[in-house]
């Protein structure tokens, strides 16, 4: 379960690289994701909801900011990159997320963290700044761009992360999921209504409709639920663990499918990456 949720999740890169050929924005690719996995989501809301509590005003405030940060604006930096950098980047660049994790909470509460652990960092920034190097000389100014709004995306999720923990503990992550990411799907969908004319969705390509499908149930709503599943099963170390093929699993998928460049560089950089991190988590825990 947590081997294929990873793949899952790497996929939607792949996804949203394959609809921007068609000539879909941003604003427009994000909202049919989101109409698209709406249903599922408040299934999975209406699900963990059974039988519990309901939620006070400060549980909503909580469930509110966080599906703001942590799920749309996250998501939306996140589709916005892809419009300038390639998959394999931006998987490596949202896999610095732990390390993101670690630097806010040094920031916000003081927490400390060991020599390892900042050897680790540096091992897979390094590697992130290679990949990077190297996609500069390929796509300009755009890449700093693209990468920029990638780390933006990142770093908000991490923002979602660091805050969420109270939260869970008191109604539970299902059930926060569900919620945070209702809130992201109407987000995004009063985004689109307020930026673009509805009409313009009867111009969209059919095919960009049946990746957005696709976007929406195999690389979201399927991958939040294996993932949920394989936590209760083996624990969050082990699945942490095989989330590491998810960069493997995006730069192969971009170089079958999309025909990015395989280099030394992006071999290189993404050892480093992984290395750094497995070195960064396993020092946390």
């Amino acid at each position: 379960m947590a081997i294929i949720g990873a793949i899952s999740f790497s996929g939607k890169a792949i996804i949203v690289k394959l609809a921007y050929r068609y000539g879909v924005d941003a604003v427009t690719l994000l909202m049919l994701r989101m109409l698209f996995a709406l249903p599922f989501f408040v299934g999975m809301a209406w699900w963990a909801s059974r039988g519990k509590a309901a939620l006070t005003r400060r549980d909503w405030l909580g469930v509110l900011g966080l599906g703001v940060t942590g799920y749309y604006l996250a998501s939306f930096l996140d589709f916005a990159g892809l419009q300038f950098v390639s998959a394999s980047l931006e998987r490596l660049i949202l896999y610095l997320n732990p390390t993101l994790v670690l630097l806010l909470g040094w920031f916000m509460y003081g927490r400390r963290f060991n020599a390892r652990q900042v050897a680790g960092m540096a091992v897979s920034y390094g590697g992130v700044i290679l990949v990077f190097g190297h996609e500069i000389e390929l796509q300009g100014g755009s890449a700093a761009l693209g990468a920029t709004l990638v780390f933006l995306s990142a770093a908000a999720y991490a923002v979602y992360l660091v805050y969420s923990g109270e939260l869970v503990k008191r109604i539970g992550s299902l059930r926060l999921v569900g919620l945070a990411t209702t809130v992201a799907c109407v987000c995004c969908i009063l985004q689109f209504v307020l930026l673009r004319p509805l009409d313009s969705v009867a111009a969209v390509a059919p095919q960009v409709l049946w990746l957005s499908v696709l976007n929406a149930t195999l690389c979201t709503a399927v991958p939040v639920l294996l993932v949920m599943m394989a936590i209760e099963r083996v624990g969050p170390a082990i699945t942490a663990q095989t989330g590491m093929i998810g960069p493997m699993s995006t730069i192969l998928m971009g170089v079958v499918i999309l025909g990015e460049p395989f280099t030394i560089w992006v071999a290189a950089g993404s050892v480093l990456v992984i290395a750094g991190i497995f070195v960064f988590t396993r020092s946390a825990r």
